[in-house]
């Protein structure tokens, strides 16, 4: 019984690794309207063998907006600082929209290994 356990364990943390990813963020030094600068990004559980990161940002109110993004080579860091890639920066009409970043993690040949999201609203 302990050595089916044992391999269960093995199995089921063997496949979490992509499971695992998060990231966050914060609009910290953003400024109000259309930011050239991405805002600082928090990295965890990123996956062995990612060489880059895909970041994305969609104005959840307004989809079809294209806000971009950039990539970024990864070597082992747990954040991104302000402006670590170009982009358009949130800009909502009136009130306040949700924001989603979205962060794949490639590897040496552009495949994506994991992907993560979070959500904020501006401002």
């Amino acid at each position: 019984m302990r050595n089916l356990l044992a391999i269960a364990f093995i199995l089921m943390s063997g496949g979490t690794a992509l499971a695992d990813m998060k990231v966050s963020f914060d609009w910290g030094s953003t400024k109000k309207c259309f930011d050239s600068k991405s805002p600082p990004i928090s990295l965890s559980g990123v996956p062995a063998g990612t060489k880059k990161l895909d970041i994305r940002m969609k104005d959840m109110n307004v989809p079809d907006y294209n806000h971009g993004g950039g990539k970024v080579d990864y070597t082992g860091q747990k954040s991104l600082g302000y402006g670590a890639f170009s982009y358009t920066g949130p800009c909502p009409p009136s009130g306040k929209h949700k924001y989603r970043f979205t962060v794949k993690a490639l590897d040496a040949g552009g495949k994506t290994i994991a992907t993560a999201t979070a959500d904020k609203m501006f401002p």
